[in-house]
C-alpha cells in the first residue's frame, strides 16, 4: 500500500512501489490528463510536478513518492474554472492534436512557479524535454508567456486591492 499525495488528496494505493506513478495516476486514481507517449522519459507527456518539479511519470516509480506532493493538469483547474495555464493554453490555441500539452502545461508550470518572470530563452530551454509532434511550438511558447502574464496579474491583483483600501 503507498500513500499519495494527489492534487492536494490524500490516496492509499495497492500497486507495486515499483510502478510508474503514470499507471497509478490512469490506472488507480482515473485521473487520465497524463499520457504514455514513450514510456523511456523521453517525450514528456507524462509529465507531472512532484514538490514543484516537472518530472516524467513514466519512469518514476510510485514508491519514491510517499510524503510528496504530486500535481497534475487536474489539479490546475477545472473545465469549469482553468486555472491561468489551462486558460492561457486554450486563449492561444496551442493544441493541434492535443497529446503532449498536458505535459506541456505541467512543465511550463513548474518553470513559472519557481520564476514567474521567466525569459523567452528561459522558456524555450525549461520547455525543451518535452515534445510535439505536430509542431505547434510556438503557440505553446506564446501560451507559457501569456499565462506567466495571467500569473503576474492574480499576484498585483490582491496588492491593488489591499492599497485601494
Amino acid at each position: 500500500m503507498v500513500k499519495l499525495t494527489v492534487n492536494d488528496r490524500q490516496h492509499e494505493v495497492d500497486a507495486p512501489g515499483d510502478t510508474p506513478l503514470l499507471y497509478v495516476l490512469r490506472d488507480y486514481l482515473e485521473l487520465h490528463a497524463a499520457k504514455y507517449g514513450c514510456g523511456l522519459g523521453q517525450c514528456g507527456s507524462c509529465t507531472v510536478m512532484v514538490d514543484g518539479v516537472a518530472v516524467f511519470s513514466c519512469v518514476t516509480p510510485v514508491m519514491l513518492l510517499e510524503g510528496k506532493k504530486v500535481t497534475t493538469v487536474e489539479g490546475l483547474g477545472t473545465a469549469e474554472n482553468p486555472g491561468p495555464m489551462q486558460r492561457a493554453f486554450i486563449e492561444e490555441q496551442a493544441a493541434q492534436c492535443g497529446y503532449c500539452i498536458p505535459g506541456m502545461m505541467m512543465r511550463a508550470q513548474a518553470l513559472l512557479q519557481r520564476n514567474p518572470r521567466a525569459s523567452d530563452e528561459e522558456i524555450r530551454t525549461h520547455m525543451q524535454p518535452n515534445l510535439c509532434r505536430c509542431g505547434t511550438h510556438a503557440r505553446i511558447l506564446r501560451a507559457v508567456r501569456r499565462a506567466a502574464g495571467l500569473i503576474q496579474t492574480a499576484e498585483a491583483a490582491p496588492a491593488v486591492r489591499s492599497a485601494a483600501r
